[in-house]
């Protein structure tokens, strides 16, 4: 499956892998976890005709840098994001968040002090008690995944992968999601990334919620078992003047699940 990232960003705990297409207004796309810009594949090209798109793998994930002792909390990918934009010379773009890479955004913009001209968020960590399942056993026990035999720790991997849509992956496209996390360095990388990721990094900025005034856009999948539908609702209090779209029958990767109908979304103008 071809995708490339030919650029890299230096930060302090390592490498980014990013790139950007298109040209006109900015636009940034924010992977969650265990993804990787590869969930951008198809969409990014499609935004690209009209607009400037960047892409990147948060740090520790897909084909930026794993290696021990990195800071890959949701305050340290934040930071990173701020820097990234910094890089990129760009004082106010547009952001599209999936998972994690909403709570990414959402610090770097209640707590780092990053301007957005606008903002969509689709089934994704935003506050809350969403400190379940896989997240709280890896917590809970951390020592014990990583020491996992080989074929086991797939089995988790892709259990997870496949928990998150609804419609099922073509098996290149899941082989590819678990290309990152395979082998000793990729495994160790895995469960580092999971064992930081915290709720307290979210409730930090929950009593913000209400100050966000820019132009912003939820949307989730009706069938997401990784964050049900009432994570959106529980958004949407918070930001009243957001709005909210359901797109029937789509898990928690609308990127998989229903790619035409989230980039209509991402086409259209803001009510």
């Amino acid at each position: 499956m071809t995708w490339s990232l030919d650029d890299e960003f230096a930060t302090p705990g390592g490498a980014i892998r990013w790139t950007a297409l298109g040209s006109g207004e900015p636009l940034v796309l924010v992977h969650g976890t265990p993804y990787s810009s590869l969930l951008w594949r198809d969409l990014a090209p499609a935004l690209a005709r009209t607009r400037r798109v960047y892409v990147f793998d948060l740090l520790g994930f897909g084909r930026s840098e794993q290696r021990e002792g990195q800071d890959l909390s949701l305050a340290a990918h934040a930071r990173n994001l701020a820097r990234l934009l910094e890089h990129w010379e760009l004082s106010a773009p547009s952001v599209v968040a999936h998972d994690i890479g909403g709570a990414v955004t959402l610090r770097s913009m209640l707590l780092e002090g990053v301007s957005f001209r606008d903002l969509t968020l689709f089934d994704a960590v935003s506050g809350g008690e969403w400190e379940r399942g896989l997240f709280r056993l890896i917590l809970e026990h951390a020592e014990v995944f990583h020491q996992l035999p080989d074929y086991a720790h797939q089995e988790v991997v892709a259990g997870h992968l496949r928990h998150a849509t609804n419609l099922g992956y073509r098996p290149e496209v899941l082989d590819a999601f678990l290309a990152p996390w395979r082998g000793e360095t990729g495994q160790a990388a895995f469960y580092r990334q999971y064992s930081q990721i915290k709720q307290e990094h979210t409730a930090a900025y929950e009593h913000l919620l209400g100050e966000i005034d820019v132009p912003t856009r939820l949307i989730w999948g009706t069938e997401d078992r990784i964050l049900p539908p009432h994570y959106a609702r529980w958004l949407h209090e918070r930001i009243p003047h957001a709005e909210l779209h359901w797109i029937e029958g789509a898990g928690h990767v609308l990127q998989e699940d229903a790619p035409a109908q989230l980039l209509a979304h991402l086409t259209s103008p803001f009510e």
